[in-house]
Parts: C-alpha cells; structure tokens; sequence
C-alpha cells in the first residue's frame, strides 16, 4: 500500500502481475522463454549494482567477480554436501556479501576513479583464485556441474518451470529494492551519495554503511551467480569475467542511476540488445553481408553500440531510459494540456 498509494498504480501492477505470470508464460515459445529467463536473472543484479552506485554513489566494476563467489559457494555445497538449493541460494550471497564488504574496505579513504580500480583488483584477484585453487573451481577447466532445482518431486528442466522460478526471485528483489529504499538504511545511502561529509556530520556512519552498500550489493550479485548456475547447470568462472562487470554497469547507466524502474528498463535493453542486433544483421545478410561476414560482426557491433550509448546517455540523458519514460508519463497525465 505504501509503495503504490494510487489506485491506478495498484491496478498498473496488478495487470503486469497477469501479463507476466499468465500470459507470457502460457503463449510464449520455449527459445522467447529462454531470452525472458535471462532478462529475470540481469535484473536482480542490476538492482544490486543500483544499490551500490545509483543509489550509494560508490563504483564498482567487481560485479562479475562476486557473481562468481556466489556461484561457486552454491555449486560446492550443492555437488559435496548435497545441500538443498535454498540453502545453496543463501550460502551463496552470504559469501558473496563477505567478500564484497571485504573489498568495500577501501572505500571508506579512497572514492571515484580510485576506488573503481580497487573493485577492478578485487575482480581480477577472485578471478585468478577460483581458476587457480583447485579446491574452488573443482578442476583445470574450472567448471563444476550441478543439478536443476528441485520442489518437492519435480525438478524444474524445462525453460517455462524456470521461468515462474526466476521469475519469483525478481519479484522479491524488486520489492525488497524498493523498500529498503524507504528504510533508514536506503535514506543514509542516498545522504552518503549526495554529499558524504555532511551525512557525517549529522550523525551517518559512513563507513559502516558504505560497507553495508558493498555487502546488500554483493548479496544481490551473489544470488544472482546461483541462478545463473542452476539455470545453466553449470558453474565456470568464464561466464563472470570482467566483461560481465561492464554489461551491469552499462545496465544501470542506460537504464538510469538510483532508480529501481531504470534496472529494469537497463537490463531488458542490454540483454535483449545483442539479440536484436543479430536479428538485424541476419535481415541484411543476404544483402550487404555474408553469414560468416555476420557472425564475426555481431560481438564487434554489440561492444560498439554498448559504448555508444553509454556516451550518448551520459551526455544526453545521464538519468537513463527510466527519465524518459517518467517524461512520456508526465506528457500524457497533463495531456492535451502544455504544462
């Protein structure tokens, strides 16, 4: 009731709650399934990264990393001890929120460029950790296998049962997003991002709170690394390199700093935006270019276009998708009025 006071809102909601558990579900092909599964799992990071940089004003380009503490602390439960996932799922981010408050240490003496280089270092360490330590990784390739979830006595195989799986976990980000937003410890980030030496001033502990933002934020990046394994089955730590640091934050940029609705936003356009590039490249393929000529160009265009619009939001529109879309809401809630 809080977070959404008008009647309108409440209903926008609810016809979005049958739009994505009923109907898309129930009429979509099992390869838009796939696409929409991976569109689920990039927006509980993204919110993780949000906290962090939109919302606390700290940079990070350890994301990936920390993805990869909480996949393989799930896989190694899950493949030794034969935990369950849950307990997989919260081993995960425990870990993955220790290591992260752990790298957030600098951050209370160091700040912008500085500290991105300091999360850069912790990436590349916990890189060259878990592909080194056998113990970790499970062997030379660094992979480790492990089973599909499991409720009750269905085992969740097909695209459509791990849709409504991950489905639910972004529900529970989202909302949890949001309200911690509203909590005094979301209000003490927002009081860090703006001007820290005041927040200090009034009272904010600033160092344990940025802590905090690098620990709920690894937490998120942590479960979002066990989704990702359990919905690929496997866990390689080639799937959280620094390129997949760069693809949050290109998320959250795009989509929009401090704000929940631009996670969203950034993270359908950033996943789905390679699909739509290779769709449209295939379209001119028999025209312009050959297959082969399309299939070596589709990764060199993505990483072009990702750079691309990054400088054209930041210079253009620095609040990302979620402030144009909030001035096409304002546009028709005064229309056909000006002002």
């Amino acid at each position: 009731m809080a977070l959404y006071p008008l009647p309108i809102a409440k209903y926008t909601v609810a016809a979005l709650g049958v739009l994505f558990f009923l109907v898309l579900p129930l009429s979509l092909h099992e390869y838009y399934l796939s696409i929409a599964n991976l569109v689920w799992i990039s927006i509980i990071g993204a919110l993780g990264l949000n906290i962090l940089v939109g919302y606390t004003g700290q940079v990070s380009i350890g994301h990936g990393a920390f993805m990869s503490v909480g996949a393989y602390t799930a896989a190694n439960f899950a493949t030794r001890l034969d935990f369950p996932w849950p307990v997989n799922l919260l081993l995960g981010g425990l870990m993955a929120a220790a290591i992260g408050a752990i790298v957030g240490i600098p951050s209370l003496r160091i700040k912008g460029l500085y500290l991105a280089i300091a999360t850069l270092a912790g990436q590349l360490i916990i890189e060259w950790t878990i592909n080194h330590v056998t113990f970790i990784s499970g062997g030379v390739q660094a992979s480790i296998e492990v089973p599909r979830p499991q409720l009750g006595t269905v085992v969740l195989n097909t695209h459509r049962e791990m849709y409504f799986f991950l489905l639910f976990f972004v529900v529970v980000a989202i909302v949890g997003t949001m309200n911690l937003m509203r909590s005094r410890v979301g209000r003490a980030f927002v009081a860090i991002r703006d001007q820290d030496i005041a927040a200090e001033i009034i009272g904010i502990n600033i160092f344990r709170y940025k802590l905090l933002a690098f620990a709920i934020s690894s937490f998120y990046a942590g479960v979002t690394g066990v989704l990702y394994t359990y919905y690929f089955g496997i866990a390689n730590y080639e799937q959280f390199q620094i390129g997949v640091s760069i693809d949050y934050l290109a998320m959250i940029i795009i989509g929009g700093l401090g704000s929940v609705l631009g996670s969203i936003f950034g993270a359908a356009f950033v996943t789905l935006l390679p699909i739509g590039i290779r769709y449209g490249m295939e379209a001119v393929s028999g025209v312009l270019f050959s297959e082969a000529t399309v299939h070596n160009l589709i990764p060199a265009l993505r990483l072009t276009l990702f750079g691309a619009l990054i400088i054209v939001f930041l210079v253009l529109e620095p609040e990302g998708l979620n402030r144009l879309w909030r001035n096409i809401r304002s546009y028709f809630r005064v229309w056909p009025f000006a002002y």
